[in-house]
């Protein structure tokens, strides 16, 4: 089937088509999402699982859900940073990543040796040897969520200002979890909108998003569930955390089916941290006490995906609304 096909077939209210773009007269096989993505170049397969290459036309529906968030952000009277993929080693160890999610993390390495090194580096490469030993750790760390270098920023300036302040932040992100799952990838891009304050200020701040969220899936014309959630703390101790932060919670997440086969997937999410980057970053209100801190963001590609899924492969073809919420009238 030819991509055109496919993008013609592509309306998601159930599976995909059964068939497969290979040559003709191959048995066909059910073709997955990730197929008829890759098939109708939306997605540019690059040999390693979870990390893609985007189309123009996966960036034009990224850009509109970019200026959707501008738009549900813009009563904030939000600070706007933008940061780079990665962040110091320094500001990353103090942010207790690796404590919760080191099978998550990113660690940048590259070659400080020599000219002899260099040589014995070329050897092994030559020979296929493995070469890794011969990187070092770089300083710096993939960024694993779009607020975590906003946190040190911000302290580093002092006290907040009265009423505490909100950051509009965006990053592209790493974690390692390579999988066959398009909405998996390994580096994706979130948007987020933080919040640092009192605990009274947070939780209404994310009460606010959560029911902006509802309405977003409204008018995408998304079957949107919202659901209590936890992150995936690593090992038993880990299990606990995540009891705990479910039991309290701490966060939700705005849920849509969108992988063959799989739950939903969580294409926003609203958290309250209460004090656990006031604690470690001396966060402080104006009147001194420790700042508390929460965030509400979606993952671009995600909810790219999403509308992709449920409204097909063509955006052309898409209802009128959506579009209009999207890219405007």
């Amino acid at each position: 089937m030819h991509a055109r096909t496919l993008t013609e077939a592509g309306t998601m209210g159930g599976a995909m088509p059964d068939v497969d773009a290979r040559a003709p007269g191959t048995p066909s096989v059910p073709l997955t999402f990730r197929d008829a993505l890759l098939a109708a170049g939306l997605l540019i397969e690059t040999g390693v699982r979870g990390l893609y290459g985007r189309s123009a036309t996966f960036e034009s529906i990224a850009d509109g859900v970019n200026a959707i968030m501008t738009r549900l952000g813009r009563d904030h009277d939000a600070e706007v940073l933008r940061f780079p993929p990665a962040m110091g080693q320094a500001d990353f160890e103090t942010s207790e990543y690796l404590k919760s999610f080191p099978q998550l993390a990113g660690i940048i390495h590259s070659f400080c040796g020599d000219d002899k090194g260099h040589r014995r580096l070329l050897a092994r490469l030559e020979d296929k040897e493995d070469w890794s030993d011969m990187q070092r750790p770089a300083g710096v760390v993939f960024t694993p969520a779009a607020c975590y270098p906003v946190y040190p920023v911000i302290a580093r300036r002092g006290p907040l200002p009265e009423g505490g302040k909100v950051v509009d932040a965006m990053s592209y992100c790493y974690r390692h979890e390579p999988s066959l799952e398009p909405t998996r990838m390994q580096l994706f891009r979130q948007r987020e909108y933080v919040c640092l304050g009192t605990p009274e200020r947070i939780l209404a701040f994310r009460q606010l998003w959560i029911e902006r969220a509802r309405q977003l899936g409204e008018a995408l014309q998304l079957p949107v569930k919202i659901d209590v959630a936890n992150d995936p703390f690593f090992g038993r101790g880990g299990k606990i955390v995540a009891e705990c932060q479910r039991e309290a919670k701490l966060k939700f997440e705005l849920l849509i089916p969108v992988n063959d086969g799989a739950p939903p997937t969580a294409c926003m999410s609203f958290n309250y941290h209460m004090d656990h980057f006031g604690v470690l970053w001396n966060l402080r209100t104006a009147d001194g006490n420790t700042a508390h801190t929460g965030c509400a963001g979606v993952g671009i590609e995600r909810l790219v995906l999403a509308l992709l899924r449920h409204h097909g492969l063509d955006p052309a073809r898409w209802p009128q609304a959506v579009r209009d919420t999207l890219w405007g009238g």
